[in-house]
């Protein structure tokens, strides 16, 4: 079985990634058959409970308050709007809801309360429930694990020396502590990042090495290529080779033998070869529905087409058990 490393060098990360390419897929492929049923993928749905009007610089977002990009902006969605939106998912295939609100950090207000209310509602519909939302504090994080949260997501979005370029204000330590607070309300870790920001082939080897040394692995590491989109400062960037997609994914997966890697977002523009490429490689995570918060994506028909097309099959919610809550630890 494959070691679980949590002190990869940049040297020895760089020598995977600049492999041979068919090497490299081989290799990635190999370590994934160790360590995981290759066609199996976990299907997550994302939706946007708050959208658009964020404080935030983010030079990628269109939800970004100070960017014009016709980004309509919608308060807090209800608990009854994201039941309908999680049962509409799970018929559809998906194992897991993921919630995201353009806030810059969670607040202790009503709205929160609110999104402690959806958490239950979908973690009764027997789905995986995920939340992004921004910095959050140790006992938020705790408020949210005790309704029933699975997964906290919070993107590197690129290395710590090119962060500063796409945004001012959060720091990357910001990042970092809370992904540490998510980790110490016992919460699994959705943590990747961005490709296409202008970034160098450097600084995806050094975001892949900080979330491959942190002392737990991401249990899901998404992988996603930027979407350009009009009135970003991001808008010029060209598209992301698929090449560039499958190496960030094979070199995830050769690194991180037991994560989840989702192939997220930029799927709108592969063609179901360039898709087959990035599982042989060892994707076996992906956003389905048509909109991945404001950007378009496959449709759910589309995807369960691909699955069979390709010998496919998603994965069942809680597939490495349930997280134990603050009260079942206490009892014993």
């Amino acid at each position: 079985m494959t070691e679980i490393r949590t002190n990869w060098t940049k040297e020895e990360i760089s020598e995977i990634y600049y492999g041979p390419l068919l090497d490299l897929i081989y290799r990635a492929a190999t370590v994934h058959r160790e360590n995981a049923d290759y066609s199996e993928v976990q299907i997550s749905s994302l939706i946007s409970i708050k959208t658009g009007g964020c404080p935030e610089d983010c030079a990628y977002c269109p939800q970004a308050a100070r960017y014009n990009t016709g980004v309509d902006v919608h308060g807090m969605m209800s608990v009854a709007q994201v039941t309908d939106a999680a049962v509409k998912a799970k018929n559809g295939g998906a194992s897991r809801l993921c919630m995201g609100a353009a806030w810059r950090e969670v607040r202790d207000n009503r709205d929160f309360d609110k999104v402690i209310d959806m958490v239950r509602a979908v973690n009764e519909l027997d789905m995986e429930v995920c939340c992004t939302l921004g910095m959050l504090t140790e006992s938020q994080a705790q408020r949210l694990a005790d309704a029933g949260l699975y997964a906290y997501n919070h993107n590197l979005d690129t290395s710590e020396d090119d962060y500063k370029r796409i945004i001012t204000t959060r720091t990357y330590d910001d990042r970092l502590k809370t992904i540490e607070n998510a980790r110490k309300a016992k919460l699994t870790v959705c943590s990747g990042g961005i490709i296409g920001l202008g970034e160098t082939v450097e600084d995806r080897i050094s975001m892949l090495k900080t979330l491959s040394n942190m002392p737990k692995h991401p249990e899901s590491v998404p992988i996603n290529a930027l979407v350009p989109v009009k009135g970003t400062p991001l808008a010029d960037q060209p598209r992301v080779p698929v090449w560039d997609m499958v190496r960030m994914i094979a070199t995830a997966r050769i690194i991180m033998p037991k994560t989840v890697v989702r192939l997220s977002a930029g799927r709108t523009e592969m063609s179901i070869t360039d898709q087959a490429l990035c599982f042989m490689a060892g994707a076996n995570s992906i956003f389905a529905g048509d909109k991945l918060l404001t950007t378009p994506n496959p449709a759910f028909t589309e995807d369960m087409q691909m699955f069979e097309l390709l010998g496919l099959k998603p994965r069942e919610a809680f597939k490495n058990g349930r997280p134990q809550t603050r009260q079942e630890a206490l009892a014993g």
